[in-house]
């Protein structure tokens, strides 16, 4: 079941509101939520009873602490069928498990699902959350209270940590690399969201980077939104080339959509990258294993990972400040030139 922001309060009430509400010591709300001796059972009753009044839920890191687990970290991953993300998972599950940190993974993409319900259904399991969650880091940070929460890809809002990437750098890297190659008629192909039309402007970050960069130089291009799958992309991209002849450079929204758009110009007859050129973005193994090689914008998606990890060390340790400047990170895609640009 999805939950709207409004469905949250603007603050997790803490151990200290409890204690204070309850009229006991800090220490005392610790043993009474973990059912620890030393207190009058009345006592535990009364402190868990006004805790749950609260919606203070105390954190599985401090449990740890107390009861001696391991470190537990969600994992919010909205698609596991886009080589993207297990590539990025691959990564972070390595990593964390050299600290000996305990992975728990929601595929959230499926029956409706938001990354809001996967880090609901992840916050009693862990200690904190990594995830791509689609615009949910307020919402998410607040069902998780104090613990921390990374979000990669999305405006950070109030989570402890992000990750983000520097799509202005992408879209020069790309842009130009077509103009310098005189590409004259250029296509972005964005992917469709639930309130995108196939009429207006690209609505993802990625794609306005790439606009603003085509505007920027007065380029002359097309827009074709498409899902995102190699299928849809495929189809789309037939259905633009047929009316427009004329195309002799394709930016895509990820390297998925790419084959699609190079199973789109074989289909159709065209040389790549001699008719039409194709650039992808996000770097993932697929691009080496088409034929021709796909030219992409790519991530390091150990780097990404590793970014991830090493920020949650440093929010769990406290050498990291949620919110602060250090918690904020932006990552760089390089241009890679292969066979179809």
């Amino acid at each position: 079941m999805s939950h709207t922001p409004s469905g949250y309060p603007a603050k997790r009430a803490t151990i200290l509101d409890v204690a204070a509400a309850a009229g006991v010591s800090r220490q005392t709300v610790t043993r009474a939520m973990n059912d620890m001796p030393g207190i009058k059972e009345s006592t535990r009753q009364r402190v868990q009873k006004l805790a749950q009044e609260l919606g203070y839920s105390p954190s599985r890191f401090a449990k740890g602490l107390v009861q001696g687990a391991r470190t537990s970290v969600g994992l919010a991953i909205p698609d596991l069928t886009n080589p993207y993300f297990p590539a990025f998972a691959s990564s972070v599950v390595e990593l964390a498990t050299l600290r000996g940190w305990h992975v728990v993974v929601d595929d959230y993409g499926h029956g409706g699902r938001s990354g809001l319900d996967a880090v609901e259904h992840l916050a009693p399991q862990v200690d904190a959350v990594i995830g791509y969650l689609g615009g949910y880091a307020d919402q998410a940070q607040a069902v998780l209270g104090r613990r921390p929460l990374i979000v990669l890809d999305e405006a950070p809002g109030s989570a402890a940590g992000s990750i983000n990437f520097d799509y202005q750098h992408a879209a020069k890297l790309a842009v130009d690399h077509f103009l310098e190659a005189k590409r004259q008629h250029i296509v972005y192909l964005e992917a469709a969201s639930a309130s995108h039309s196939r009429e207006s402007a690209p609505c993802t970050v990625r794609g306005k980077a790439m606009a603003g960069r085509l505007d920027e130089h007065g380029a002359l291009w097309s827009l074709i939104v498409a899902p995102e799958t190699a299928e849809a992309a495929a189809e789309a991209a037939t259905a633009f080339l047929r009316g427009h002849p004329e195309t002799d450079g394709i930016l895509a929204f990820n390297d998925l959509m790419a084959a699609g758009v190079l199973k789109a110009l074989s289909s159709s007859g065209r040389r790549v990258p001699e008719d039409c050129a194709v650039i992808g973005m996000d770097g993932i193994p697929l691009g080496e294993l088409l034929s021709p090689r796909l030219s992409t914008m790519a991530l390091d998606l150990r780097e990404v990972g590793r970014s991830a990890v090493e920020l949650l060390d440093g929010l769990l340790s406290g050498a990291v400040s949620p919110g602060s400047q250090t918690s904020r990170i932006t990552l760089r895609h390089r241009l890679v030139l292969r066979e179809t640009a």
